[in-house]
């Protein structure tokens, strides 16, 4: 069998197909290049892993850049991690950039959580460095991980991270932190704060006041989720977490329920942003709705 023409052949008609039916040339680069890696994988078996460096120097010279020995194992890369079916089970809402960032994750679990937040928030591929680059996954809580490899329908409390990143471009010190000044540093880079909460995200106010009989009070970051139509109080602290901090926000969070959430709103939702957390202050509350997550500041 002649593996080397097949592969060109499948090159040069993704080529034609990119230039004339543009509306689909993703799925078509991506058909192309599953198939690619699918025969580099069958020649490798017959002629050993040189036959990536021969192919490469070889294409390149017939058909131009775009065929380096990396790109090469990336498309045999692609094929191996989707093998379990076929090319169609690759999104084409991704591009071949997207997949070359995180198809070599050992973790398909991984793979999978990028291509469905790819998919869901139309990330381009800078973005997603940022957002791997950040370790998005593995500031996922252990529960989101479980429900991610189940397949199963997440809620807006297992999509925030933990620790949630806060840029510090003022290089404040972590131990001389006060509330304001973490508040500000959220209020400055505000949606890259949102993007460490979830998607669906809209800010409403900071200091938001609410009269509670006949004293005013006021909650630190004020939101509103769209995707699961709940309101979200948040409230800073910048020591560990303690119990009067769940007494504080369920306060907060009634007051809300009771006089601004609508009858398509589901209940309202605690944040507690902390230095440090504390499990089991978490574990003994009855409120569910309430959670806790540090923070930690990036410079």
């Amino acid at each position: 069998m002649n593996y080397y023409t097949e592969i060109k052949e499948i090159l040069i008609n993704n080529e034609i197909n990119k230039r004339v039916k543009e509306y689909s040339k993703n799925k078509v680069e991506l058909e192309s290049y599953y198939n690619v890696g699918k025969i580099l994988n069958e020649a490798g078996k017959h002629y050993g892993e040189g036959i990536i460096k021969k192919y490469s120097t070889k294409l390149t010279k017939e058909l131009g850049k775009g065929y380096s020995q990396r790109n090469l194992r990336t498309m045999r890369q692609l094929y191996k991690i989707f093998n379990i079916s076929n090319w169609q089970t690759l999104s084409a809402k991704l591009t071949f950039s997207h997949y070359c960032e995180i198809i070599w994750f050992e973790d398909i679990n991984k793979i999978n959580y990028y291509i469905k937040i790819i998919e869901r928030e139309n990330l381009s591929v800078r973005n997603l460095r940022q957002r791997i680059k950040s370790n998005e996954y593995e500031r996922l809580p252990e529960e989101t991980k479980q429900k991610i490899k189940e397949e199963k329908e997440l809620t807006i409390i297992d999509e925030i991270k933990n620790p949630i990143l806060i840029n510090n471009k003022a290089n404040i010190n972590v131990n001389e932190i006060k509330e304001k000044t973490l508040q500000r540093l959220i209020l400055d880079d505000l949606n890259n704060f949102l993007s460490q909460l979830g998607s669906g995200y809209a800010f409403i106010g900071s200091e938001y006041k609410i009269l509670i009989g006949d004293t005013y009070n006021y909650i630190d970051l004020f939101l509103y989720n769209v995707k699961y139509h709940c309101y979200v109080v948040v409230e800073l602290k910048v020591t560990s977490l303690k119990k009067e901090h769940i007494g504080h926000i369920e306060v907060y969070m009634n007051y809300i329920d009771y006089n601004l959430k609508g009858i398509n709103d589901n209940k309202t939702i605690g944040l507690i942003v902390v230095k440090e957390g504390n499990n089991y202050v978490i574990k003994y509350s009855s409120d569910k709705r309430i959670i806790a997550r540090e923070y930690s500041l990036e410079g």
